[in-house]
C-alpha cells in the first residue's frame, strides 16, 4: 500500500479546510444539484450546453471534495515553535540579502499554509530548508535559477 504523504499544517489551517468541506459538500452540491436538474428540464441533453457546463461543475466540485479530504485525512499539526535561538516552523526570520542589502522578514509556515506574496514560505520551499535551524548571524546560500543567492540571518521571533 502506497503512503500518502503528509501535508503540514496549523491546527487553524485544518480547521478553514473542514469548514470549506463542509460548505461544498453542503451548500455548493446542492446548488450545482439545482443547476443540473434545471438543465435537464430544457429537453435533448445531447445538445444542451447548459446542462454541459453544470456537469463539468460537479466534477470540479468532486474533484476539490476529494483534494480537501486528502489534505484533512494527511493531516500533521505542526506547532509553532517558541525558542528564537534557531529557525524552526512558525519562527519569523528577519534577513538580510548580501547582494543588495534589502533586508526581509518570513515567517516559517508549513505548505499548505505557504504565501509567498505575504512574506510566509514554506518549510519544503529551498528557502524555507536553507533557514531551518539556523542561528542569528548565520550565512545561507540559496540556490536558485538566477545562481546563488546570499542572505545573512538578522533576528529570529
Amino acid at each position: 500500500m502506497i503512503r500518502e504523504a503528509k501535508h503540514k499544517m496549523s491546527e487553524e489551517r485544518l480547521e478553514q479546510l473542514k469548514s470549506e468541506l463542509h460548505f461544498l459538500q453542503t451548500v455548493r452540491e446542492k446548488e450545482i444539484a439545482q443547476q443540473i436538474k434545471e438543465a435537464r428540464s430544457f429537453g435533448d441533453l445531447s445538445e444542451n450546453a447548459e446542462y454541459d457546463e453544470a456537469k463539468t461543475e460537479q466534477g470540479k466540485l468532486y474533484s476539490k471534495i476529494a483534494e480537501i479530504k486528502n489534505l484533512i485525512d494527511n493531516a500533521e499539526i505542526v506547532v509553532a515553535t517558541v525558542a528564537t535561538d534557531s529557525v524552526g516552523m512558525g519562527s519569523k526570520v528577519t534577513v538580510k540579502d548580501l547582494e543588495d542589502g534589502a533586508e526581509e522578514i518570513y515567517e516559517i509556515v508549513g505548505s499548505q499554509e505557504a504565501d509567498p506574496a505575504m512574506s510566509r514560505i514554506s518549510d519544503d520551499s529551498p528557502f524555507g530548508r536553507g533557514l531551518m535551524e539556523r542561528r542569528v548571524g548565520d550565512i545561507i546560500e540559496i540556490e536558485a535559477p538566477i545562481g546563488v543567492l546570499k542572505f545573512q540571518v538578522l533576528k529570529i521571533s
